[in-house]
C-alpha cells in the first residue's frame, strides 16, 4: 500500500496533511459500528438503512484516512483514497462512490431509489470496512 498517491493529493490541495489523533480516530470507529448496527435493525424502511449505513461507511473511511495522517473535505475523496488507505478493490470503492451519488439525489434533490442489491453491497462493504480499520491499530505516532 502506497501513500504516494495521496501526497500527490496534498500538493493539490485535495487532502491535507494532518497528524491521526487517537482519540478522533476510536470516535469514528465506534459512530461507524453505531450506524452499522442501528441499520441492520429489522422494520427501518430502506431509505433509513441506507442513510445510516453510508453514515457508517463514510465514518470508517475517513478514519482509515485520519490514521494514515490525512483529512479531506470531500466525501467522494473519502472513498475513492481507500485504495491507498485500505487496499480496498476498485470494484468494492466504486460501489461506495455510487452510493454517495445516490446519497447527493436524496439531500440535494429529494430523490432516493434504493436497489435492495445496492443495500446489501453497501452493508457487505461497510463491515469489511470495519474489519480492516480495526485491524490498523493504534493510530501511529509521529
Amino acid at each position: 500500500m502506497t501513500l504516494e498517491k495521496l501526497d500527490n493529493l496534498v500538493k493539490i490541495n485535495k487532502l491535507k496533511r494532518e497528524p491521526p489523533d487517537q482519540n478522533e480516530f476510536d470516535g469514528m470507529v465506534a459512530s461507524a459500528r453505531r450506524r452499522l448496527q442501528d441499520g441492520r435493525v429489522a422494520g427501518l424502511s430502506d431509505e433509513g438503512r441506507f442513510s445510516l449505513i453510508y453514515g457508517a461507511a463514510h465514518a470508517i473511511s475517513l478514519a482509515a484516512m485520519r490514521w494514515h495522517g490525512y483529512r479531506s473535505d470531500n466525501r467522494y475523496l473519502v472513498f475513492q483514497c481507500l485504495k491507498q488507505t485500505l487496499g480496498l478493490k476498485d470494484v468494492k470503492w466504486r460501489v461506495l462512490d455510487q452510493c454517495h451519488k445516490v446519497r447527493n439525489l436524496a439531500e440535494y434533490e429529494g430523490h432516493l431509489e434504493i436497489s435492495s442489491q445496492l443495500l446489501k453491497e453497501l452493508i457487505d462493504i461497510t463491515e469489511e470496512l470495519v474489519t480492516l480499520v480495526e485491524a490498523l491499530g493504534p493510530v501511529p505516532r509521529s
